[in-house]
């Protein structure tokens, strides 16, 4: 029987390169602290004598360390690619992590009890996380998991840095420009619960009972800025939408189309660009107009004729992984102002 060839070691790299061993660990660990003339010798001596690099989850164990950022996002994967505001946010994530030589990790959750495992057992030095409700389990592992956090938009949760707006001023800030141009307020809002149940209601029974602190703050500027103007918020239709898609936005207005009185100017207010965008396919496509409100400032927006407000989620992102890895606490509230291409001259929206 053939003795089994011996497996080979560092030392014996080591020794066929003619260097130290730490040369051929800062090698395959660290190689910009090695020449590249001796780097090259040292991995074609490894390559002669068939050794394997360090398994990289061994090393991380060691050293305590997975050069990973772990992004907890509470929707289906295929919506950090497919819609805009998140796609903006991770890439400002992906922007910190190029500089500082890390991996990016998405860490889905879906509202169920295996969520905390998953993500507390994920090979991660730190975490960001997608705004979520202020029930969400999660949170509270997080804060308590010895591993650094932030989270876009809240809840606020003490050791997690929330980085975000103050939605609930830019939102009032919002329909007091857009009611300057109608006068029958209509609502299209984000999901109010994880459930993500759409529902036509009304002003009366929001924002009591919101659990996403994005949603609930936006309502409230909302309805102070429609009570401030005279008209009555608990009257106000407002349509609920599972997700942030413009084909949602169409179905959702044609809803709220029938609460709206013959003869009345309507001011559509929404939560995001997206929906507004789709809000103005469906007037459109019925011939009808009316003053909208946005939210992220795009471009596309603005060339419609659309209300919006400055949301840089890019730089937001940036923010979170910052933070995350250790960086000082950055400034909070990020800035917004409010675009009206409407009061810039006379635009039909």
């Amino acid at each position: 029987m053939s003795t089994p060839r011996k497996r080979p070691t560092v030392k014996d790299v080591a020794a066929e390169a003619g260097v130290g061993v730490m040369t051929v660990s800062y090698t395959f660990n660290r190689p910009e602290r090695v020449a590249a003339e001796t780097r090259s010798r040292v991995l074609a001596a490894a390559e002669r004598l068939g050794y394997q690099r360090p398994d990289g989850t061994a090393r991380a164990l060691r050293s305590g360390r997975t050069g990973q950022l772990g992004i907890v996002f509470g929707e289906h994967l295929s919506y950090a690619f497919d819609d805009l505001r998140a796609a903006a946010f991770l890439a400002g994530i992906a922007d910190v992590c190029v500089e500082e030589a890390m991996g990016m990790m998405l860490i889905p959750t879906h509202g169920t009890d295996s969520d905390t495992d998953r993500v507390l057992e994920a090979a991660v030095d730190a975490y960001v996380l997608w705004t979520t409700t202020d029930d969400d389990p999660v949170l509270t592992a997080v804060a308590r998991s010895g591993r650094s956090a932030s989270i876009q938009g809240g809840p606020e949760v003490p050791g997690i840095t929330r980085i975000g707006q103050d939605d609930h001023a830019a939102a009032n800030a919002v329909v007091r420009a857009a009611l300057s141009h109608g006068d029958f307020p209509v609502v299209i809002s984000f999901p109010l619960d994880k459930q993500r149940n759409p529902v036509l209601t009304d002003g009366g029974a929001l924002p009591d009972g919101v659990a996403f602190p994005v949603t609930r703050q936006r309502l409230t500027g909302y309805a102070q800025a429609v009570t401030a103007a005279g008209r009555d918020w608990s009257a106000t239709p407002v349509a609920v939408v599972e997700r942030n898609r413009r084909d949602q936005a169409e179905t959702a207005l044609l809803g709220l189309l029938e609460h709206i009185p013959a003869g009345a100017s309507p001011v559509v207010l929404t939560m995001s660009d997206e929906l507004a965008l789709g809000a103005r396919t469906t007037l459109n496509g019925l011939g009808r107009t009316a003053v909208i409100t946005g939210w992220d400032g795009s471009p596309e927006a603005l060339s419609a004729g659309i209300i919006t407000v400055t949301n840089p989620l890019r730089e937001q992102g940036r923010l979170c992984a910052r933070a995350a890895l250790g960086a000082d606490t950055p400034v909070y509230p990020i800035g917004w102002e409010v675009l009206d291409p409407l009061a810039e001259g006379p635009s039909t929206p």
